[in-house]
């Protein structure tokens, strides 16, 4: 496809929507914008705005619309599937003035946010008040809450209290051809016609732009207990985690690391954990409410599964530091992976049942083919991240046995029910495996919702399909 190129004419049309000083065209300037958190992958925009209200992203839009130029949305740039990327140049649109908490309804239990807002000030603002919400990547300081729904992110609560999209009541959407629309209704049942709403949810910005976001609000657990689990085996503690929901505990967060990813973090932070040399992995398993009791004898019970399944010792955090330094470990595990060297990270995930026969498929595979993996996650949703290690391994190998490995690792999960991505999304460096996880029915499906929102296919081209 032919698009078009920002000419001098459409630069000073955006500089009239935006002001000079939110538009950007040196190479310094965009810079930061040519990546994400996504491998080693660069693509420049030609030119990077900044607007600050719906009105002058519809005006941004409708000059990309006519003069068939691509446009690409980008929160904080956190993501890792290359969702923000301006494969195609163009002019990239950063949301990062859309940084306002609007309301926080306490009647009603909602709030309204602009996409632009962090995921743990919003977090932080909404305690203030005694209220939750719950989802919290590993990103959660810095990530954008409009690529939360952009990529429908989960994070460790989501076991217990779901993912973004059980939390989004409505949003404001700039679409493709430059229409304003609000997507639902702030109401917690909604059955008047197709769900826009969720359908935007997940997109990664291809059908349209959010620029306000109503929320759901729960109230917030006062009370909760940690525990670390170690394990001789990792297949083990993997076989551990359904055992626990089958006997009747939902816990507010249970998250899986082997060894090699706990003495990657080890030496990445500061962290103060003695790993004896026979642990393969631990489980960090959170339980949460408000009857400290109750929470006692959760953890009496998960205590015995844990037991039952092997468990060497089951360990209590005893302090809130004690707790912090656990969570620091575990969402230091990914920058901590990707510092020790070049690296792909599979975001895959199949029923909770079959961790173990994931587990032990991709080891596997990754014998046969000649790379070493390094494994954590949210096990008690089944969502495993696989980190490839490059390491010594050949450029040759790396780029041809590594891709159909990736293939076989993805063809397992949805042969165990699962599917290519938790909470990561396609993006640009997935969407050659969608054909595992879709027939050519559902694919063409979803093409024509495209097609549908963008006929002219400028907004965010080149990510999830081919």
């Amino acid at each position: 496809m032919e698009y078009g190129k920002i000419t001098d004419k459409i630069l000073q049309e955006l500089i009239a929507v935006c002001g000079a000083s939110h538009v950007f065209t040196s190479r310094e300037a965009i810079a930061d914008y040519a990546h994400d958190y996504t491998e080693d992958l660069k693509f420049y925009p030609e030119v990077v705005v900044k607007p600050i209200t719906a009105e002058e992203i519809s005006q941004i839009l409708i000059i990309c619309n006519r003069e068939r130029i691509p446009a690409t949305p980008r929160g904080a740039g956190t993501g890792l599937s290359g969702g923000a990327l301006p494969v195609f140049g163009g002019v990239l649109i950063s949301m990062e003035r859309f940084n306002k908490i609007l309301e926080i309804d306490e009647r009603n239990l909602q709030a309204t946010v602009e996409p632009g807002v962090i995921n743990q000030v919003f977090q932080d603002a909404v305690i203030e008040k005694g209220l939750f919400y719950p989802p919290d990547p590993a990103s959660r300081g810095s990530c954008f809450l409009g690529g939360n729904l952009a990529e429908c992110a989960g994070g460790p609560k989501a076991v217990k209290y779901g993912v973004t999209k059980d939390y989004v009541l409505n949003t404001e959407v700039v679409l493709p051809t430059g229409e304003i629309i609000w997507t639902g209704a702030n109401v917690l049942k909604n059955a008047t016609g197709y769900n826009l709403t969720q359908l935007l949810i997940g997109s990664e910005g291809t059908l349209g732009i959010i620029t306000k976001i109503v929320f759901r609000l729960i109230p917030y657990p006062q009370q909760n207990l940690l525990l670390l689990v170690p394990f001789q085996s990792a297949e083990k503690a993997c076989e551990a985690v359904s055992a626990v929901f089958r006997a009747g505990i939902t816990p507010s967060a249970m998250e899986f690391m082997e060894r090699d990813a706990i003495d990657y973090v080890k030496k990445y932070v500061d962290v103060h954990l003695p790993v004896p040399d026979d642990i393969k992995a631990h489980l960090i398993i959170e339980v949460d409410g408000n009857d400290l009791d109750a929470l006692f004898k959760d953890c009496e019970k998960i205590t015995e599964v844990m037991n039952a399944y092997g468990a060497s010792e089951v360990l209590f955090a005893d302090t809130a530091q004690q707790k912090a330094e656990l969570w620091k470990m575990r969402r230091a595990t990914g920058e901590a992976v990707k510092s020790h060297s070049i690296y792909k990270e599979e975001d895959t995930v199949v029923p909770r049942a079959e961790l173990p026969v994931l587990l032990r498929g991709v080891k596997e595979i990754g014998a046969k083919y000649g790379f070493r993996s390094v494994c954590y996650g949210h096990a008690g949703d089944g969502n495993l991240h696989v980190n490839i290690i490059k390491e010594d391994m050949s450029d040759e190998d790396w780029n041809t046995k590594v891709p159909i490995g990736i293939r076989e690792i993805f063809e397992l999960c949805v042969r165990l029910g699962g599917t290519i991505s938790g909470e990561h999304g396609i993006g640009l460096v997935q969407k050659d495996y969608m054909t595992i996880a879709f027939n050519p029915v559902q694919i063409a499906l979803q093409k024509g919702i495209k097609q549908l929102f963008d006929p002219k296919n400028i907004l965010n081209p080149g990510k999830i399909f081919n």
